[in-house]
């Protein structure tokens, strides 16, 4: 539509230019003819094929048809021979009579060939096609009998073996004749399949399809058009793939004709296992759909040819306008380098280039002056690579070739902080980001910007001493008012445990009332846990076992107390503790401790805590070790806040107090697999120790 709007616009100006305005003319109308011719089309072939899917629906209905008129005819002719088997004259056993009544009825049924009373060890008695009396000898056909002897009720069996003596095959009606609920006999119809293929034929099928009914074996037992007998042996693989398929609508077959036919079947009720098919003609389904098709590929191949057309048309000036767009990006381009370029100038950004293949850095006048080196005013400098890494201190080589690598395998932006020894500014820190690109087993080459954060280094070190100066200040206020808990509160308690003591004794002195001395004796045990929990909350605030027995002692302490008071068994070691540790090193390890244990309390469930505590020079480790449930450390925060709850102070808390140091925490835990939390705590030099 947009190419459309944009050809009219131009039409409307043809008329200094008519040649140019016959065209766009016709572009318009190719344009809308091609839309046309599709849908044209398409709306044919979608109406053909309803017309085929209304095809079907017939030949479901014919088929439905057909099965009730053979299902009439079969259940007729069984009612005819269940009569003729509760015949008088077989009470009797008058044979002759029956033989006359049974030959009378055969020449009465069409349908009938022949009639024949069999005794149930399988010895026929008699048979209208031969004279009563004439030994016949044991039934062939045993599948059909035998089911009459199992089930006592009329059987419709399969399509007989070929007779000689008439020339013919035969389908077995057996019914069972029963005296006084005593199978005596057996009587056999022997059905003509000639005769059932006139009933197909009358059943009312449109001229051109095909029928065929099937036995419970899968033999043809009659077909339509052509109604001759089929032998045994012959079968038709399209219909036994329509049975197998159990209900498929539209298998295909073909007839014995060569016509190909799609079809249905239905299971004949009341017959054992017969089935009826109706087949039709592939030609009369697909006729309006070829129509259409025919049509949808005519209009296809015209509105192709239009389209050609209708792309020479605006080609050109499809043309004109690409180059016009190339012009226009040049130029925006050029303007994008020259804003990136005083972009970078005036955020004081060092562009450089590192080329991993030749081992080489190249960078502009600012990346030089940020690392000390002499460069050129205008252009790039090219410098190896082991120039810039002898800048830097041996730790942070390692960590710039692991910004590399990195860049290199990732092909993401990445970003390295490292500090350079200068001599006009002595020691500053740079920041190092840049970006690999091409494909991964190309890139050889990282570009990026060096900035200058010594400032922000700086303000982050500031930050982090005034936070320990805070901390500092928080444990000597918690000290001295652990102090005035102990020493005035405390003393107050205890005078009062000793005044209700005496009193306690007074009263028993004057025989006064037993409710009064047990009143007192809870006074005095409430007083004595007034005590206990004030010394309680003197410790917490700040432990004075720090002070008296020194850090590790007082854990040990602390853990022995908190393992007897909650139950949960808990071990703790501790190597190389005759180190001294700095005042706030030791407040916050007894934190981090504390902590620990009361989110094991609040949250593990756990039933043992270990605890590893080791002083080496140069630094302080923390193992916490639980085998409580477990949890996923990434979603603590998320999942609390999910639930309108205020996330968990401890693990937060404990993350900040080591980061004051200058350490590291690490937590693994997985859910039903307990936790373990890492902690690693740097140390100063001896002489900041003292």
């Amino acid at each position: 539509m947009a190419v459309i709007a944009e050809l009219g616009s131009r039409l409307s100006s043809a008329s200094s230019r008519p040649k140019e305005g016959v065209w766009l003319f016709t572009a318009l109308v190719l344009t809308a003819a091609i839309p046309v011719l599709l849908l044209g089309g398409w709306m044919a072939y979608i109406t053909a094929d309803q017309e085929r899917s209304y095809a079907r629906e017939a030949a479901t209905q014919a088929l439905t048809q057909v099965a009730h008129r053979i299902e009439g005819e079969i259940s007729h002719e069984v009612q005819v021979a269940e009569t003729l088997a509760s015949s008088a004259a077989l009470d009797r056993d008058g044979l002759q009579d029956f033989y006359l009544e049974a030959t009378r009825i055969v020449a009465a049924r069409p349908l009938w060939e022949t009639a024949a009373l069999t005794k149930p060890d399988k010895e026929q008695v008699l048979n209208v096609l031969r004279p009563l009396g004439t030994p016949l000898g044991p039934v062939t056909d045993t599948e059909s009998f035998n089911a009459v002897l199992r089930a006592r009720k009329p059987v419709l069996g399969g399509l007989g073996p070929y007779q000689a003596a008439i020339g013919k095959q035969l389908v077995s009606l057996r019914v069972p004749v029963i005296r006084d609920g005593e199978l005596r006999y057996i009587l056999t119809i022997g059905l003509l399949p000639d005769q059932i293929g006139t009933i197909l034929a009358q059943a009312g099928l449109p001229a051109g399809w095909a029928g065929t009914v099937i036995d419970a074996n899968e033999k043809i037992v009659a077909r339509t058009p052509d109604t001759r007998a089929v032998r045994s042996a012959t079968t038709t693989p399209a219909v036994q793939e329509a049975m197998a398929r159990n209900g498929s609508n539209s298998p295909r077959a073909q007839t014995r004709e060569g016509v190909d036919v799609e079809t249905v079947h239905r299971t004949l009720a009341g017959t054992d296992g017969w089935s009826v098919h109706v087949g039709v003609p592939v030609s009369e389904l697909n006729a309006p759909v070829s129509r259409s098709l025919r049509l949808l590929f005519g209009g296809t191949a015209v509105s192709v040819g239009l389209a050609i057309a209708l792309g020479l048309v605006i080609g050109r000036e499809i043309a004109q306008r690409r180059r016009m767009e190339a012009l226009q990006s040049a130029a925006a381009l050029l303007d994008s380098e020259k804003r990136g370029a005083l972009a970078i100038d005036a955020a004081e950004l060092g562009t450089w280039r590192w080329d991993l293949s030749a081992n080489e850095f190249s960078g502009c006048s600012r990346f030089c002056a940020l690392l000390g080196l002499a460069g050129a005013r205008s252009g790039e400098t090219r410098w190896s690579a082991d120039r810039i890494f002898a800048l830097l201190q041996p730790p942070h080589r390692a960590a710039l070739t692991s910004f590399a690598t990195d860049c290199i395998e990732s092909g993401r932006s990445n970003s390295v902080e490292f500090p350079i020894q200068s001599d006009n500014r002595g020691e500053h820190w740079l920041r190092a980001a840049g970006r690999a690109e091409g494909p991964p087993n190309r890139r050889h080459v990282i570009h990026g910007v060096l900035a200058d954060i010594d400032i922000l280094k700086r303000a982050e070190a500031e930050r982090s001493h005034l936070l320990r100066r805070l901390a500092s200040a928080q444990e000597e206020e918690q000290r001295r008012i652990s102090r005035e808990l102990h020493d005035q509160i405390g003393q107050t308690v205890t005078g009062l445990s000793l005044g209700l003591k005496a009193l306690e004794q007074g009263i028993a002195k004057g025989s006064q009332d037993d409710a009064i001395t047990e009143q007192v004796r809870w006074l005095e045990q409430l007083a004595g846990q007034i005590g206990r929990d004030i010394h309680r909350t003197a410790s917490d605030l700040r432990p004075t076992a720090i002070d008296d027995l020194g850090i590790f002692r007082a854990i040990e302490a602390y853990v022995a107390e908190w393992q007897e008071r909650y139950g949960v068994r808990a071990d703790i070691q501790t190597f190389g503790r005759d180190d001294a540790l700095p005042v706030d090193v030791a407040a916050v390890l007894y934190r981090l401790v504390q902590e620990g244990l009361t989110n094991v309390l609040k949250h593990a469930c756990a039933g043992k805590v270990s605890i590893v505590l080791e002083t080496k020079p140069d630094g302080l480790a923390l193992v916490l070790e639980d085998d409580g449930v477990g949890f996923e450390p990434e979603t603590v925060g998320p999942l609390a806040r999910g639930a309108g709850r205020t996330p968990g102070l401890g693990l937060s808390g404990m993350k900040e107090r080591v980061a004051l140091l200058g350490g590291t925490i690490a937590i693994e835990s997985s859910r039903g697999k307990g936790s373990t939390i890492f902690v690693q705590i740097p140390l100063g030099a001896p002489e900041a120790v003292a």
